[in-house]
């Protein structure tokens, strides 16, 4: 008796919106944001990713959080019926910055105010890079390679 093939899982539904408020020339490319939202998928989602520059990500930190500095990342939920429907406000020279000291690329960084949320973002991270074929970027590196 021959079997059927297993049923195709659809891909969880994506409305992306990609912003671009900053004058980095070095932002990643619409498709390449649409491929590692994709990847972070857990669900259907609706969301906006805006890249800004300094003076925006202060503003939008002071504001939300009552910061007075620009951080790297923002993330807003619009409602807590909807958790995969927000926006993503990335602070390009943040990152740029923070990704060099630490000596990593700018698309392996990331921080969290709290180290139990770092690891569990760090090992969901890992996960989806190696699905897009990426190496871990918390892995040791050797500091005499190229």
């Amino acid at each position: 008796m021959t079997r059927p093939p297993p049923a195709r899982q659809k891909a969880p539904a994506l409305s992306l919106s990609v912003q671009y408020a900053s004058n980095d020339t070095d932002l990643p490319a619409r498709p390449q944001v649409r491929r590692w939202v994709r990847a972070a998928l857990l669900g259907d989602a609706t969301v906006t990713v805006r890249f800004v520059d300094a003076i925006e990500g202060r503003a939008i930190n002071a504001e939300f959080r009552g910061k007075d500095y620009a951080t790297n990342v923002l993330t807003f939920v619009y409602d807590d019926e909807h958790p995969r429907a927000g926006d993503v406000v990335l602070c390009a020279p943040v990152v740029r910055r923070e990704a060099a000291e630490q000596g990593k690329p700018v698309a392996d960084h990331h921080d969290h105010e709290r180290h139990a949320d770092a690891v569990l973002m760090e090992a969901r991270e890992t996960a989806i890079l190696a699905r897009l074929g990426l190496p871990d970027p918390y892995a040791p590196r050797d500091p005499g390679a190229a």
